[in-house]
């Protein structure tokens, strides 16, 4: 079986910088190639064309082409015929593409296409309440509507895409994991007080609702300290350093506990990781949090937003305490109880893990894909004969 995934970015040290799309698509295919399956990436918007095999790997990097008129169809075309060629070429028996931007709309493949949703446009603009571009939201329609499979990272998003777009495919849902190996527990590392948090500092992820939080807290825990580990992203309502938005509610007392890390290399964030007492990570937007599932995996006890997809991460009481954010009162409640109980940091903290193991592992999640595709795979051969 041979697997192509489409992608604007994967984590290389030939391309541009990569997110959790990136690094999701990365974990599965590293797992897909341990089991005999055949994987090529193709990889556009780069700076310049290149085709190379690594690690069993066939990679395409594919340069950014600019066209005139009506770039955002013959951009698409190009990618087309680009995937044909290949598909034919090496015996590409399905595609996998990410539904965000809708960059298959228009796109006829000569092998089945997959559509995986880790959050379109259309669905962040709805929990965020923000006008989305009319265009976008049409290429995301078609792109979906020309898809022969859907996938989804959670049972959430699914329901939510379904809702937006009136899709009335089956979807399925099968998470985005991580590597349980690399992600491990360091409780020798773990300093008292301190809380966390890390990922862009964007108003989607709650980090507004930060020093309302911690103004409390630090009432209530004199001792603790709070750390920041994160790019500061303007903020899209204001313009503004959302770093700048945040330091202004500080009080004075909590203010002088606030560290900034600014943007850290990944060895380092996974450092910060095992120092912290207690995470927070009150996000108002996702599709399956790769944050909250990396902390999980190294058995720190959370404290997350409740919305939608938490409950297919999180369970409240046993890994973690899953509040709404804008309950600044409840949050920072569930903070200092977690700081003052120690025994029952490291109870969520196991659970955690243990909760990852069992549904996130790589291990585990590759299983659930290698399935799906074998069936993508049959079907198109008996309706070929």
């Amino acid at each position: 079986m041979h697997i192509g995934f489409l992608t604007p970015e994967y984590p290389h040290s030939r391309s541009g910088p990569a997110a959790g799309l990136g690094t999701s698509i990365k974990n599965m295919v590293t797992a897909l190639v341990e089991n005999e399956v055949k994987v090529s990436i193709f990889i556009f918007d780069q700076q310049e064309d290149h085709i190379f095999t690594e690690n069993g790997i066939k990679f395409h990097f594919i340069k950014h082409r600019s066209f005139k008129l009506f770039g955002w169809y013959l951009h698409r075309k190009f990618l087309q015929n680009y995937l044909n060629k290949y598909i034919a070429v090496d015996k590409i028996d399905a595609i996998e593409a990410p539904d965000w931007t809708g960059i298959t709309a228009f796109m006829k493949l000569c092998c089945p296409l997959v559509i995986r949703m880790n959050g379109s446009d259309a669905y962040f603009c709805k929990l965020e309440n923000r006008k989305q571009k009319q265009k976008n939201f049409w290429f995301e329609k078609l792109a979906l509507q020309g898809a022969d499979h859907l996938l989804s990272v959670s049972k959430f998003t699914a329901e939510e895409t379904q809702k937006i777009f009136q899709l009335k495919k089956e979807i399925k849902v099968i998470p985005n994991s991580i590597d349980v190996k690399r992600f491990q527990p360091l409780q020798e590392k773990m300093q008292e007080g301190s809380i966390l948090y890390f990922g862009s500092m964007i108003r989607k992820k709650g980090v507004l609702e930060l020093p309302a939080i911690f103004n409390r807290v630090i009432e209530e825990f004199p001792t603790a300290r709070f750390l920041f580990a994160g790019k500061d992203v303007p903020d899209n309502r204001t313009g503004r350093s959302t770093k700048e938005l945040i330091t202004e509610n500080f009080s004075p007392e909590a203010a002088e506990k606030v560290e900034w890390l600014g943007s850290l290399p990944y060895e380092a964030i996974l450092d910060e990781i095992a120092k912290a007492r207690v995470v927070v990570l009150p996000s108002f937007a996702e599709a399956l949090p790769m944050t909250w599932i990396e902390a999980m995996a190294m058995e720190k006890a959370l404290i997350t937003s409740d919305i939608g997809w938490a409950k297919e991460v999180m369970i409240e009481g046993k890994t973690g305490f899953m509040v709404n954010p804008k309950d600044h009162e409840a949050y920072s409640e569930k903070v200092v109880t977690l700081l003052k109980d120690p025994e029952l940091t490291e109870q969520f903290g196991k659970a955690a893990r243990e909760r990852v193991l069992k549904k996130f592992s790589t291990e585990v999640v590759v299983k659930e894909n290698i399935r799906f595709y074998e069936g993508v795979v049959s079907s198109q051969r008996m309706e070929h004969g």
